[in-house]
């Protein structure tokens, strides 16, 4: 059965598919470039269509790939206040640069506000770590997607970039959306090949050992962790409950 006829069996948004047909499709997908993925999810799949950047490492490869298919995708951030100055200036050169159809999203409140009422919750251990994702990721997600009226959303992950994402697949249904990942089977070697092939940057901290960046307080360089999986959050986790 061609790609068309199995996702025609898929069941509305509303309604996930089941599980053995999702399956099959994910297989037919894996055949696939990831150019090809991107084409064939925006044809098939429920919109609206949006992107999800966190703007880190090698955001630039996805920005590219995405809306090069999909001009003018909205491409969604969250802005913690907590980023480092190198990624806010990323942002901007990538945007323009890529003519990127930004859209910012916060908590509803402030940075200094959520420190006056809970104190610094990244060192207030796991609770603290997974109170501040919920106000200041997760919640600004979750009003992304509906002010967007996201029905399909294209995220980066890679299965090489972490133990916690070893077995993430092509397609998924998250938050009651189909969430695709077209580079879930690229390497390394394969990023660098494709930033070098369109002239694309790393994140500026790249050069200086920032392999996975997120907000500045919880996020370490290789130079100051003995375990790759010590590089966000301490090390007392590995996601910020985006993707989870």
């Amino acid at each position: 059965m061609n790609l068309r006829a199995q996702v025609s069996r898929w069941l509305t948004p509303a309604e996930p598919s089941d599980p053995p047909t999702l399956e099959r499709v994910n297989r037919a997908f894996a055949s696939l470039s990831a150019q090809q993925r991107v084409e064939q999810a925006a044809e098939l799949l429920p919109g609206a269509h949006v992107l999800t950047s966190s703007f880190g490492a090698q955001a630039a490869v996805m920005l590219h790939l995405v809306n090069t298919v999909l001009p003018g995708i909205p491409v969604i951030v969250l802005d913690t206040g907590y980023l480092f100055p190198e990624t806010y200036r990323f942002i901007d050169e990538l945007t323009e640069r890529l003519d990127l159809r930004l859209h910012v999203f916060r908590a509803d409140s402030s940075p200094a506000w959520q420190e006056s009422r809970f104190g610094k919750l990244w060192n207030q251990g796991l609770p603290g770590i997974e109170r501040y994702n919920r106000i200041n990721k997760q919640e600004p997600l979750e009003r992304a997607l509906e002010a967007l009226h996201a029905g399909t959303w294209f995220a980066g992950l890679r299965r090489v970039q972490a133990a916690s994402r070893a077995h993430i697949a092509p397609i998924e249904y998250k938050r009651e959306r189909y969430k695709v990942h077209p580079l879930y089977d690229w390497s390394d070697r394969e990023v660098g090949r494709y930033l070098r092939e369109h002239q694309l940057p790393y994140h500026p901290l790249w050069e200086r050992g920032y392999v996975s960046i997120g907000d500045w307080h919880t996020t370490r360089s290789l130079a100051e962790v003995k375990n790759p999986e010590e590089l966000r959050f301490f090390g007392l986790k590995r996601e910020c409950g985006l993707h989870e």
